[in-house]
């Protein structure tokens, strides 16, 4: 399973991935705005948007990639490990049903 994080610090980049390696998912991380986001997004399984610490234009770009593709989104307002920790097991919980 593919995820992309949008937002959370960058000091943290690797510690998502990390937390996401353990659950089995490949995560790729966009910590700030970057050129033709839309395309580097792709297709993933889910799209994780932290609104705390990013800014209003890439949630934006984010949720339009989202609605245009139809890919489902979370959108979490604390960008701590726990809060993407308590994600990723309701992700897998949910795909274990």
């Amino acid at each position: 399973m593919c995820i992309v994080v949008i937002g959370g610090h960058e000091r943290m980049k690797k510690q998502y991935q990390e937390v996401g390696k353990n659950f089995g998912y490949k995560v790729k991380v966009f910590t700030y705005d970057t050129p033709k986001l839309d395309k580097c997004i792709g297709c993933p399984d889910y799209v994780i948007m932290f609104t705390d610490v990013v800014s209003h234009k890439l949630v934006n770009v984010a949720s339009k990639v989202c609605k245009k593709n139809n890919l489902p989104s979370i959108k979490l307002h604390n960008s701590s490990l726990n809060s993407i920790k308590m994600t990723f097991t309701k992700l897998a919980l949910a795909g274990s049903l």
